[in-house]
């Protein structure tokens, strides 16, 4: 479930785990302030991005360009402005059990091909309201491992909240990470083979 959280509330319960002050705005003049300020959206996205967070995506239509692309293809099509990361997934139909295409391509930021109906399940920025409990929790890790430093001048602390995020020698994937994708997982049942030519023709 959503938490209903803002960007400045978890900052300062970041900076709470971090033992230090609080700040009132991103614009007080203190210097947490401004070290969230500066580095908070930048963490955010790449958290996002690390992982195929079920919440974080979301099915567009997207409208073709008058422009035409100058390669081999015939049609492109602009992006997403709050897509974090290339499409996941294109497909020319929003038929239920339509199937993703791959003759596409993205270039300066559109999607190429040769279809003339475009649609992309894409990752985009979610707002801080709508994240999940177990997402918000390793967000907190996140900037407390990132703002440690800067904030309190202590390397330790730092060493100490990035082993909580990520764990130590599992190729950034334990710690904590690996409990909050393991909780996302549970959002998207295994998909069963229901139908295929190799498992039909065996009997």
């Amino acid at each position: 479930m959503a938490t209903g959280d803002t960007k400045l509330t978890i900052v300062n319960d970041a900076l709470i785990m971090l033992g230090t002050n609080i700040i009132t705005s991103f614009t007080d003049g203190s210097n947490a302030a401004q070290i969230s300020d500066r580095l908070y959206d930048d963490i955010k996205a790449m958290v996002l991005t690390m992982y195929p967070w079920t919440f974080s995506y979301k099915k567009v239509q997207l409208a073709q360009l008058a422009s035409t692309p100058v390669t081999e293809w015939k049609y492109e099509y602009q992006l997403p402005g709050d897509m974090l990361s290339g499409p996941r997934a294109l497909f020319v139909s929003a038929n239920p059990g339509a199937r993703p295409v791959t003759d596409w391509e993205v270039m300066n930021n559109m999607v190429q091909t040769n279809y003339t109906t475009v649609y992309i399940d894409y990752q985009f920025d979610v707002s801080e309201d709508l994240m999940p409990k177990y997402f918000v929790q390793l967000m907190k890790y996140y900037l407390c491992w990132h703002f440690a430093e800067p904030v309190t001048d202590q390397m330790s602390k730092s060493q100490y909240w990035a082993n909580m995020a990520i764990g130590s020698g599992e190729n950034g994937r334990g710690g904590y990470f690996r409990q909050a994708t393991m909780v996302d997982g549970q959002n998207h049942p295994p998909q069963m083979i229901e139908d295929f030519s190799l498992v039909a023709v065996r009997y």
